[in-house]
């Protein structure tokens, strides 16, 4: 809360402005996971608060970031697979799987195409 104010009062003034916080319990942690990390916070407390129909999230504890691995690995088998189908090179199969991020049915129609 804002130091100096009375929390009570804090209180009777939010709920004037139309605005509810209420508190999550039991949470032990939150992750935020973007495309090539994520936030891990833990412990972690955690208030809901609805204003005029808005929910907002608000975390507050020791926070800490780890990269996420996007790397897709592919096996030999794979590999065979996608250049025995489409008819190409292995070299060419992988680099088509790679492309596709993974996905066999994906290369194979794209070296087919």
């Amino acid at each position: 809360m804002i130091p100096g104010i009375n929390p009570r009062k804090m209180q009777q003034m939010m709920k004037q402005m139309g605005i509810q916080q209420v508190d999550v319990d039991d949470v032990e942690r939150v992750e935020v996971i973007c495309r090539d990390r994520k936030y891990i916070i833990e412990p972690a407390q955690v208030s809901k608060v609805n204003m005029m129909g808005q929910n907002t999230w608000q975390v507050v504890g020791e926070s800490r970031e780890e990269s996420l691995d996007t790397s897709v690995e592919i096996s030999d088998e794979d590999v065979s697979t996608v250049a025995e189908q489409a008819g190409v090179s292995e070299e060419k199969a992988r680099a088509a799987i790679e492309a596709a991020e993974g996905d066999l049915a994906a290369a194979i129609l794209k070296l087919q195409g």
